[in-house]
């Protein structure tokens, strides 16, 4: 244990001890008895205020949080399950909107095949950045 005091705070209660300590020589027996049990009351109370630290799971299954019953079987199983439900439900929406943006982008391409097989211009019109700027700013000769 390391004797030696680093801060002033503690050579300031070093100190007070130290007075303390001698004029308790001089009190009646009744007395240091009862500042000795204070004391005592004084360090078991500082002990007890410490912090104690839990991991998350301890802080779960004490306050009942995603446990079930002591010893049942299927308890991994729920908890496994629990935590895995959001990984699936992501994933089933990364999959959702994938298939999604395929679906609008050959629905897209669709419509531009569809457009061009029916239309009087060649392909290489459409190939054309004037004739693509041109559609854009006349929307009436888009139909």
């Amino acid at each position: 244990m390391n004797t030696t005091p680093s801060e002033p705070q503690d050579i300031l209660g070093r100190r007070l001890a130290v007075h303390l300590d001698q004029a308790q020589q001089h009190l009646a027996y009744d007395i240091t008895e009862r500042l000795r049990a204070a004391r005592t009351r004084a360090l078991a109370a500082h002990k007890r205020s410490s912090i104690e630290w839990k991991t998350a799971n301890e802080i779960q299954i004490q306050n009942g949080f995603l446990s079930l019953k002591p010893g049942n079987r299927f308890q991994g199983l729920y908890q496994t399950f629990v935590s895995m439900l959001p990984l699936v439900c992501l994933a089933a929406g990364l999959v959702f909107l994938y298939d999604f943006h395929n679906d609008q982008s050959a629905m897209e391409l669709a419509e531009v095949d569809s457009a061009l097989l029916i239309d009087d211009l060649p392909p290489q019109a459409y190939a054309d950045p004037a004739f693509a700027f041109f559609l854009k700013t006349n929307p009436s000769l888009k139909e």
